[in-house]
């Protein structure tokens, strides 16, 4: 592994992922408008799991239990929610910017579950990015549909819980992971979507190319390429060289926001995304000094 910043092929690589990861956002909340939110993510996780199911390895016995629990907390809890709080929200960027909380989130499990102690400049990237939530809220664009950025902090406190009990994982391929997420998240995800989401079968039935087209990209290039790409990245570079990197993707997304979905952010999104994204900045180059492990790269 080289500690030196990206360059050439892998530079150009890691921006295609935050290409792919910016643009779901765009692409589920035009699918967002006729599949709801939970039906949709079953979409994903069915097309991905046909996709991996003939490269899955069955896990080790011993590990069943935490693998069943990270399926649930990432792939129902937080994919669900995540895409309910883009179609509450109305706009791209707030969601965008709000799930990157997951990382301080999950800095600060690890120090309250696993006894992970940090020093004061990470504890202080951790004050700024919960800081910037605060002056991002109050942004008119998310005062409107206050809702959605609590469903979104929820959604980034399943996804950190998950990511502190994936430490724990032994024996269990990247492949093996995404694909029995896939696979385990989807009869729950089908079940919540016929008891909370009424006519949800009947929207399915009567879905459009767009739908389809915008569940298809994100189990292709969201899920498989994106991640697909990105574990072999830190198979060549340290993992806190890369992931700074992947704070382009809110980035891109803000901007396709206000481009092509009438996204205007105000003086307080501005200012709260700004403080959100440099805390986790702080968060993760303060890991890279320290040798500590980051929480893996996470998206829509």
């Amino acid at each position: 592994m080289t500690a030196t910043g990206l360059r050439g092929r892998d530079l150009g690589l890691v921006l295609l992922i935050c290409l792919f990861w910016a643009t779901n956002f765009l692409t589920s909340a035009h699918a967002l408008r006729e599949v709801p939110p939970f039906l949709f993510t079953a979409m994903r996780m069915g097309l991905l799991a046909a996709l991996l199911v003939a490269f899955m390895r069955v896990p080790p016995r011993a590990q069943w239990t935490r693998l069943f629990a990270v399926a649930m907390l990432n792939g129902v809890l937080h994919f669900g929610t995540s895409f309910l709080a883009l179609k509450l929200a109305g706009d791209l960027s707030s969601p965008a910017i709000v799930t990157q909380v997951y990382v301080p989130m999950s800095v600060l499990l690890a120090w309250w579950l696993l006894g992970e102690r940090f020093g004061w400049r990470t504890g202080v990237g951790v004050a700024i990015s919960f800081a910037g939530v605060l002056v991002l809220g109050f942004d008119p664009m998310v005062l409107a549909q206050p809702a959605a950025l609590f469903v979104m902090m929820g959604s980034s406190l399943m996804v950190a819980i998950g990511t502190v009990l994936m430490r724990g994982l032994k024996d269990v391929r990247m492949v093996d992971q995404q694909g029995w997420t896939a696979v385990l998240s989807l009869l729950p995800l089908l079940a919540i979507s016929a008891v909370f989401e009424p006519g949800s079968f009947a929207a399915l039935r009567d879905a459009s190319a767009i739908a389809w087209g915008a569940a298809i990209y994100a189990a292709v290039f969201s899920s498989l390429l994106g991640h697909g790409v990105f574990y072999w990245l830190v198979q060549r570079h340290p993992v806190a060289t890369v992931t700074p990197y992947l704070l382009l993707t809110p980035v891109l997304a803000v901007l396709l926001g206000i481009l092509f979905w009438g996204d205007r952010p105000g003086p307080a999104l501005w200012i709260g995304g700004a403080m959100v994204l440099g805390g986790v900045l702080v968060v993760a180059l303060r890991a890279g000094v320290r040798q500590r492990a980051l929480p893996p790269a996470e998206e829509l």
